[in-house]
């Protein structure tokens, strides 16, 4: 009885300031609850590793009834011309409000080859399964939040684009590609909403309001193969490993700023190597008594910003153009997921946020450091629309066998989903 008194306080709370719509959008999402978790699991059990092209297109074949009974005009954008399964676009147009963009995407990391397939409830309320918070929860999110305002006849007029990738986790290349419509929806939008999964330390919930950039490396060392009684001599020089050890260290000591992170992944070395940029995959044959003539590292860079990105870029090729004797080295770069700034339109749609946020009778959502937060599908709009992530599902363990949702967050997810989308498009 007391945790019900709590709970009908708080919602009391909460009516004196929303208005008879709004509380009708959160009633509606309270009352679909098992609905949500239904259909949660029964998308959760369809493999949809981003190469199961054949899974994700099954997802999607499941979510696609689901938009069309809300009155979207759904279609398929196949991607096969980069081995990806493709995109889910559900549209409503309309001209009350902002344009709206909802991003969400239907692939996980796990292939049919993991060992981890299945639903399983771990507690009451907490369940386990391959992308069940990263992020077919944030799926849920979407489309029951899209449900509630259906329910208050609040979708009528608004103008509002569910674009959902096939390809997220893995993206299809070339990105001109991959990418092309996504770009083209979101310079079309006003806002931009990403459900990947919502943030919460110490009690407190954070928005997401910049992201990181994903870029690559690439780094091959040459020196002069001999015998390694000549080592670091002028006929000799210091071969390749050691200017390769050098590069990296440097690397270490003299990248060091706020919100940069870069990574060495792979590394390999010797008389005779064989390397694979594109899988990060090598061999090499050495021995101790020969100095070794090649090596190859790769890795990523993470930034905040792209002015962040070059700048750092710039500063490694000048580590690597200084070689010790009779070295050489070079290194090349590959744009992946851009990074998304903290522009003023990204903070006035926080604002927004914050507003329901008091209305609901719950804590401001502060920003979550870019650093917390990798990439992600919204950046590759947030250059020309103004742009949020972080409002899907709760849980834990993303990426990894192992994975949760914490299925008592859905519905306050959802409800502030749908308010804000409500607010936006009014």
């Amino acid at each position: 009885m007391k945790l019900f008194l709590i709970f009908f306080a708080v919602s009391l709370s909460a009516a004196e300031h929303l208005s008879p719509v709004e509380m009708k959008i959160v009633q509606t999402v309270d009352a679909t609850a098992a609905e949500s978790n239904a259909l949660l699991e029964k998308i959760v059990n369809i493999n949809s590793g981003t190469f199961n092209t054949a899974g994700v297109r099954a997802v999607g074949e499941v979510l696609r009834p689901e938009f069309e009974k809300l009155g979207f005009q759904v279609r398929w954008i196949p991607m096969d011309d980069v081995h990806r399964a493709g995109h889910l676009v559900a549209e409503r147009k309309g001209t009350q409000g902002k344009r709206v963009m909802l991003i969400g995407h239907m692939d996980t990391v796990f292939e049919p080859s993991s060992p981890f397939q299945k639903w399983t409830m771990k507690t009451a309320t907490v369940a386990s399964g391959p992308g069940t918070s990263d992020m077919k929860g944030g799926l849920m999110v979407i489309l029951f939040a899209l449900k509630a305002m259906q329910a208050a006849g609040t979708l009528d007029g608004a103008n509002i684009t569910v674009f959902l990738t096939g390809d997220e986790e893995n993206a299809g290349e070339p990105l001109t590609i991959s990418r092309r419509d996504f770009i083209a929806t979101g310079k079309a939008s006003e806002a931009a909403i990403e459900f990947e999964g919502g943030s919460r330390s110490d009690g407190r919930d954070f928005a997401t309001i910049a992201r990181r950039s994903a870029s690559l490396w690439t780094l091959k060392t040459t020196g002069v193969e001999g015998h390694s009684a000549g080592i670091f001599t002028e006929r000799a020089g210091s071969g390749a490993i050691y200017e390769i050890s050098r590069i990296l260290a440097a690397f270490e000591s003299q990248l060091k700023e706020p919100d940069l992170t870069y990574n060495t992944g792979v590394i390999v070395g010797g008389s005779n190597v064989a390397f694979d940029a594109a899988k990060n995959s090598g061999t090499a044959i050495g021995k101790p008594n020969i100095i070794a003539s090649t090596a190859y590292a790769s890795g990523d860079i993470r930034t905040v910003t792209d002015e962040q990105l070059q700048r750092v870029r710039e500063k490694m090729k000048q580590i690597v153009a200084k070689h010790l004797p009779r070295t050489g080295a070079e290194i090349t770069f590959e744009d992946k997921y851009p990074s998304m700034a903290a522009t003023e339109g990204n903070k006035a749609l926080l604002k927004v946020l914050n507003g329901l946020n008091l209305d609901l009778n719950m804590e401001a959502m502060e920003p979550l450091p870019p650093a917390k937060r990798g990439a992600g599908d919204v950046s590759f709009v947030a250059p020309y629309v103004d742009s949020i992530s972080g409002f899907g599902s709760l849980g834990g363990g993303a990426h990894a066998p192992g994975e949760t949702i914490d299925l008592s967050r859905q519905p306050v997810q959802t409800k502030r989903a749908a308010l804000f989308i409500y607010r936006l498009t009014r």
